[in-house]
């Protein structure tokens, strides 16, 4: 059996140029304006042609990782990964305080806002309904909007909550939930207590492609949240979506 260091990536050598240069813009490494090595440098650093790093640079420039400026080089792109914190969206707004979403965003300096894509009852996805303790044609309720940033999509998001807690209420209808529904549901005694993320990546749906305005065939971030009130009661589960090529999860744990 051979081991790592024996075998051979065997994916194209331009495909491997770019995954290493995203690497490097994502993790900071490669900070924002940085001018990139020139292009004999690249061909020396990866034993390669410059036929076959100008495919990977080219390729970036389309996902818009870096930019070209003729005459002075290639450089990363202007802005640096935006790290998000996804526990500073649970907690409910205070009582005429902007949603979380939008407060979260002034903080670092930008305007946040949603566009509601549609609000009905439907059959959720198969995981959805086993959160909730629906049969297999159980309905519920489904809030889906962007969030945007600067006016630009930051995230797709598929709220649902359970019929008996919608019903009659503004998680029913099409109109925006001032403060969010965090705050609504802890105004109808279903307050926070809890949450479970997972995370995931993968490739996006068409749809996803359209909605986020992806530059090309970006992976996106998937993340499935169950969110408890009192007893683990679960009151809302989310299917979120956000483009890999901006944003990073950020997590903050403080030890008792």
């Amino acid at each position: 059996m051979t081991t790592p260091e024996e075998r051979a990536d065997p994916r194209p050598i331009a495909d491997t140029i770019a995954h290493e240069i995203r690497r490097l813009v994502m993790s900071g490494e490669w900070e924002p304006g940085r001018r990139l090595p020139t292009t004999e440098q690249l061909c020396r650093q990866f034993s390669t042609s410059n036929v076959t790093v100008q495919r990977a640079l080219k390729k970036l420039k389309t996902e818009g990782f870096l930019v070209g400026h003729p005459g002075q080089g290639v450089f990363v792109r202007d802005k640096a990964p935006l790290e998000i914190a996804p526990a500073s969206l649970m907690a409910p707004s205070g009582p005429g305080e902007p949603y979380s979403w939008i407060s979260e965003a002034e903080k670092r300096s930008q305007k946040g806002s949603n566009r509601i894509l549609e609000v009905a009852e439907v059959v959720p996805p198969r995981r959805v309904r086993e959160v909730f303790g629906l049969e297999e044609d159980g309905r519920a309720q489904l809030r889906k909007r962007i969030g945007l940033l600067d006016n630009s999509p930051a995230e797709v998001v598929w709220s649902y909550y359970p019929l008996e807690l919608a019903h009659g209420t503004r998680l029913a209808d099409r109109r925006r939930i001032p403060g969010g529904s965090p705050a609504l549901l802890e105004q109808m005694g279903y307050p926070t207590r809890g949450q479970d993320d997972i995370w995931g990546t993968r490739f996006a749906t068409t749809e996803e492609y359209l909605l986020l305005e992806l530059p090309g065939e970006i992976p996106v971030l998937d993340l499935f949240r169950v969110v408890f009130s009192d007893n683990r009661r679960p009151i809302e589960v989310t299917l979120l979506v956000k483009p890999g090529h901006i944003y990073k999860a950020s997590y903050s744990i403080t030890a008792d």
